[in-house]
């Protein structure tokens, strides 16, 4: 069993890193999703979570990043931030 593909991986491109990760969580990212969109590291990412920066909230001892928020973010920064 440990060589078979699932179904839903067949469709995703080779190079995307984060749409296996995706799967299952339909409305939310995690900060390393959230880095990798916004083509930044992680740790960067995490510092302007938790500096309030990029919108995020605690689930537990986890950050998630709403993706709502996150793309509503991201549409009203201004133009060449």
């Amino acid at each position: 069993m440990e060589n078979v593909t699932p179904l839903w991986a067949l469709d995703v491109p080779p190079d995307d890193p984060v749409s296996l990760n995706d799967v299952g969580r339909a409305d939310i990212y995690t900060v390393r999703q959230a880095a990798a969109r916004l083509g930044i590291s992680s740790g960067l990412a995490y510092e302007l979570v938790r500096t309030g920066q990029i919108p995020a909230e605690r689930l537990g001892r986890r950050w998630v990043v709403p993706r709502e928020l996150f793309h509503t973010w991201l549409n009203d920064m201004p133009k060449g931030a």
